[in-house]
């Protein structure tokens, strides 16, 4: 997994008022590595934005149109119309919207193999009769290999250049340093994304989700079960197979779908009865971006070391950690920072959006201080949360938890296993208390005492408070 090595967005790297940024409809991506939002082509005909209500949902349907006239022509795999279509069912990775699940802004996009699957499913629904467009969203649901990414890769191929018209107009308010580039043969001025020397394409906030809708199984299923008028119009085989759904049961759907004509449009009437809602920024409860206005709160609440020079040992790491967490417990604690661990509907944030939190916290301390600090560290058995580092020796890592979630298995298990992992013995367990505790910390403490008694050595523990407050005045 590629390090990220610095939180930078749109707002922090170009001095630009993220406010600006949602008042116009733009998402404040980051730069240096991957917002974990996706493009959905089930959102682009009503995006506020006329380059995409417009320009690229016609765009998608026209391509897809074409896409089916040629399968339907197709007498055999391989003859004229068949390899026509599969040139347009194309579809590289595309990392200039800093979109997508990557550490980095580089992504997968369609490999050949998979592009022959896809096709040869494509062609076996047309042959049923199908022709609506929106089935090729359907295939994410039981093509194995297509989900959030590659449907975001798909759409953003197809509606390059619409993105590119939006980039153009959007950049002449914010005045962004352009460069030159080749885009298919056409030079095109473009803001410069200074950490991969790439263009930069902004992305409306209107037609991104976390998940898009084909790929998100619980929503399908949910919407199913609120709509009684639906449950009895998919009464048939992919009905009675979505009421018992599992994550892992996509060949199950895609035989039941492709028996009929009848199945599959019963799939597709579930897909569309999903609200076509976008990531609701104003929540932001995965942190996706929420945490772009803390990047200066190092310089607003400064930490001072005292040391002259990076740690020399995994202690000295060790200690210089413990200062940084403590540093971060009082901005949670007594500074208000606590707030960016819920939404404005009073819901505590996802663990990731805490994790993240102290990321941004702790980049700028360890920045001073010569010190490493690599998010989600690949071990090699899963992603710890955080890998502080000074030379090969000197390691530290840290796993964050809300309270929320079960305490005692990461801290006897995971955080042990990725130490073994990483080959160094000193680890932290930060819990964040957002609710919901009970007995949980008592349980994680008594497995230390216990664990040190019998003379092991064990990771300390850390205990953030996080509960909302009560306003000033009410305290």
């Amino acid at each position: 997994m590629a390090k990220i090595t610095t939180p930078a967005t749109i707002s922090t790297e170009f001095g630009i008022d993220s406010a600006l940024l949602a008042k116009l409809g733009i998402i404040d991506t980051q730069l240096a590595t991957d917002t974990n939002l996706f493009i959905d082509p089930l959102l682009l005909s009503q995006s506020a934005h006329s380059e995409i209500n417009t320009g690229a949902a016609t765009a998608y349907e026209q391509r897809f149109e074409w896409i089916v006239k040629l399968l339907m022509a197709s007498k055999e795999k391989g003859d004229v119309p068949w390899r026509k279509a599969e040139k347009l069912f194309k579809f590289s990775e595309v990392s200039w919207t800093c979109l997508g699940y990557s550490s980095s802004v580089r992504g997968s996009g369609f490999g050949k193999e998979l592009t022959a699957h896809a096709l040869d499913t494509a062609s076996q629904i047309v042959k049923l009769g199908v022709t609506d467009v929106d089935f090729f969203m359907g295939l994410s649901l039981f093509e194995e290999g297509i989900g959030a990414d590659r449907i975001s890769d798909m759409t953003t191929n197809i509606i390059l250049n619409n993105l590119i018209e939006l980039t153009i107009r959007v950049n002449k308010e914010l005045n962004l340093p352009v460069k030159d580039f080749d885009v298919f043969g056409q030079v095109k001025s473009l803001p410069l994304n200074t950490y991969t020397g790439e263009p930069l394409l902004f992305v409306p906030t209107d037609i991104v989700r976390d998940l898009p809708i084909a790929t998100d199984w619980s929503e399908i299923s949910h919407a199913v079960k609120a709509n009684e008028d639906l449950r009895e119009r998919v009464s048939g085989k992919i009905g009675v197979i979505w009421a018992n759904m599992r994550r892992k049961d996509k060949a199950r759907v895609r035989d039941a779908a492709l028996s009929s004509k009848d199945s599959f449009e019963q799939l597709l009437e579930m897909l569309r009865e999903v609200p076509r809602e976008s990531y609701d920024f104003s929540k932001d409860i995965n942190g996706e971006v929420f945490w772009a206005r803390l990047v200066k709160v190092a310089e607003k609440y400064p930490l001072t070391l005292h040391r002259g020079r990076s740690p020399s040992s995994p202690e000295e790491a060790l200690s210089l950690v413990g200062e940084i967490i403590a540093q971060f417990q009082d901005l949670i604690e007594n500074k208000g920072i606590w707030k960016e661990l819920w939404t404005d509907d009073k819901r505590p944030r996802r663990e990731k959006a805490a994790q993240r939190l102290f990321f941004t916290v702790a980049y700028s301390y360890c920045k001073a201080n010569n010190l490493d600090v690599t998010p989600e560290a690949d071990t090699g058995n899963g992603p710890v949360d955080f890998k502080f580092s000074s030379g090969f020796n000197s390691r530290v890592l840290v796993e964050i938890k809300l309270s929320t979630n079960s305490l005692l298995h990461g801290y006897e298990r995971q955080l042990e296993i990725y130490k073994a992992a990483e080959d160094t013995d000193y680890g932290i367990y930060l819990v964040i208390d957002v609710g919901g505790i009970g007995q949980k910390y008592g349980e994680i403490q008594r497995s230390k005492l216990e664990a040190t008694a019998r003379g092991e050595r064990t990771s300390q523990i850390y205990l953030v408070d996080g509960n909302r407050r009560a306003s000033a005045s009410k305290r």
